[in-house]
């Protein structure tokens, strides 16, 4: 079986989920998922910098992160096992600002989310995975950000109920509420 690229639109204007090219055979599978070439040729560009990967367990709830500064455009595949992937829109004129999208990306599907700059990102991972970034800045530390995972006013409906007991790391469950986040934007505090 063969598949080729396809490149859908979400809710969010220059967020899409795309299928990657595939092809399998009694050997396995090969699959092609980043393009230059072919993501511009849709309307994309996706100037990739850095390729990062996460090896997680299950029950591990990564949450909304992004960078406050030199905001990375991310394009988001789980290479192995599977995970609730969310996208929330964090661009301060955005008539969306604060709603939030899902995703499930897994090993068998082989589906990809782009995520643009301005965005903020986490997944929730329903069995041990391990998930591809390849993004499109580098990564800044100094601007390393999050918004809690179980935020009231962004309210994601994580399926928590495919999962245990939740993993957090400590930086995940000291993070800012939206409203906190919103705050220090509007008053471009701490470099946001």
């Amino acid at each position: 079986m063969t598949r080729a690229f396809s490149f859908e639109k979400t809710l969010f204007e220059g967020v899409f989920l795309i299928k990657p090219f595939v092809s399998d055979d009694e050997r396995g599978y090969f699959v092609k998922d980043y393009s230059k070439e072919l993501f511009a040729d849709n309307g994309i560009t996706h100037d990739l910098q850095e390729v990062f990967y996460t090896s997680s367990y299950k029950g591990v709830i990564r949450a909304i992160h992004f960078q406050r500064e030199k905001e990375q455009a991310k394009l988001v595949r789980c290479v192995k096992g599977s995970v609730f992937d969310v996208v929330v829109d964090l661009r301060p004129e955005s008539r969306t600002l604060g709603r939030w999208e899902g995703f499930y990306l897994n090993e068998e599907n082989k589906n990809e989310v782009l995520i643009p700059a301005h965005f903020g990102h986490g997944y929730l991972v329903l069995e041990d995975s391990i998930v591809s970034y390849k993004c499109a800045e580098r990564f800044y530390g100094e601007f390393d950000d999050g918004i809690k995972w179980d935020d009231p006013d962004i309210n994601v409906q994580w399926p928590l109920e495919r999962v245990g007991a939740l993993i957090l790391s400590e930086k995940d469950k000291n993070l800012q509420t939206f409203a906190e986040w919103k705050t220090k934007r509007l008053e471009g505090v701490d470099g946001v």
